[in-house]
């Protein structure tokens, strides 16, 4: 029995007592308990034992009060699957040794045993649904394909992505081999993530915003709808293409549930362009939670009234940063909770 699913009904296009909140990156290094267990075990540790990945996932649930958890993984365990070698060093960010240069090399990757060679993901997964005993729903996610070819053939991030984007442009025919292979391995990933306890799942393409409007709808957008359209039957989606406003309108005539937007964007223009039949997700400037809390106390306000009580999930427009005192995430959270009831509700 879920004892909280706001976010479950939001997603449905129900109408619900309050606005849901959550936010991107809450299990992470902004919260001392993290840092903790950060100081004690290597990156991957963390993300490949299933007890300490369920002990990270639940901390922002039980210390900040959000309304659902998401599993602490990473986007970059696709590329582990498929077979190249990624390093996280501290300080540094991701890089991979390897990466896809030529069709000789995506032809080398593999896009099958994606159950098993991810089994630590939905252990976890399993595990935490356990721990959670409906508390609150619980989200998976993957990283998008565009985002994913941009680390396999940049090998490290990048500001701008020259290296993925001159693939794309000069190689069109192999970056869209690749994009299928990743998109292939990302559905099967995203369904197992369901059976395993999923209530929904994201997909984040962090960084989509790096392409044109036209190069989006070549290289991104043909590849989400599919993601979309497969999971459908399964649990709710939530497509996260960073940076991409101009989407917004084709995305919410898709079959995902839900548009997660980033704060680049005012509330009623992302309305007006997403209409009323998908959910909107977002869209506060993580930045902001360094804000006195009654600034962002008054910016929640502000958020919320934009957006209406209808078909609307607050979180921030990225990820929460590390230097954010975890008074003021809690302060955010609990914003929502009291400037989102929604008094017109009716059982």
């Amino acid at each position: 029995m879920q004892k909280n699913d706001l976010i479950l009904r939001v997603l449905k296009g129900e109408q619900t007592e309050r606005v849901p909140v959550w936010m991107m990156r809450q299990a992470g290094r902004y919260l001392p308990d993290y840092m903790k267990l950060k100081a004690k075990y290597d990156f991957f540790t963390r993300v490949e034992t299933p007890e300490l990945a369920t002990e990270i996932t639940l901390q922002p649930v039980n210390q900040v009060g959000v309304d659902a958890a998401i599993i602490f993984s990473d986007i970059l365990v696709i590329p582990q699957a498929m077979g190249l070698e990624v390093l996280m060093e501290e300080g540094k960010g991701p890089s991979l040794p390897r990466v896809i240069q030529t069709q000789k090399d995506i032809d080398a990757l593999r896009t099958d045993g994606v159950e098993e060679s991810l089994r630590y993901v939905t252990d976890a997964l399993s595990l935490t649904k356990k721990e959670l005993n409906g508390r609150v729903p619980l989200i998976g996610f993957a990283g998008a394909p565009w985002t994913i070819l941009c680390y396999m053939v940049e090998g490290k991030g990048s500001k701008t992505w020259d290296k993925a984007k001159q693939f794309a442009y000069t190689q069109p025919l192999e970056a869209h081999n690749l994009l299928q292979k990743i998109t292939d391995i990302t559905i099967q990933y995203l369904i197992a993530q369901v059976k395993a306890g999923a209530d929904l799942v994201q997909v984040f393409d962090s960084w989509a915003g790096s392409l044109s409007p036209a190069d989006f709808k070549i290289y991104a957008q043909p590849y989400l709808l599919q993601i979309a359209d497969a999971l459908q039957p399964h649990a709710p989606v939530i497509l996260f293409p960073k940076g991409t406003w101009h989407a917004i309108k084709d995305l919410g005539q898709s079959s995902a549930s839900g548009i997660g937007i980033d704060w680049c964007i005012d509330p009623a223009t992302a309305r007006a362009f997403a209409g009323n039949n998908i959910t909107l997700q977002g869209n506060f400037d993580p930045a902001k939670l360094l804000a006195p809390i009654p600034d962002i106390r008054k910016a929640v306000k502000e958020m919320i009234d934009g957006f209406g009580h209808h078909r609307y999930i607050a979180n921030l427009g990225h990820g929460i940063t590390p230097n954010v005192p975890v008074d003021h995430a809690r302060a955010f959270v609990d914003a929502v909770k009291e400037f989102g009831v929604n008094t017109s509700f009716k059982k």
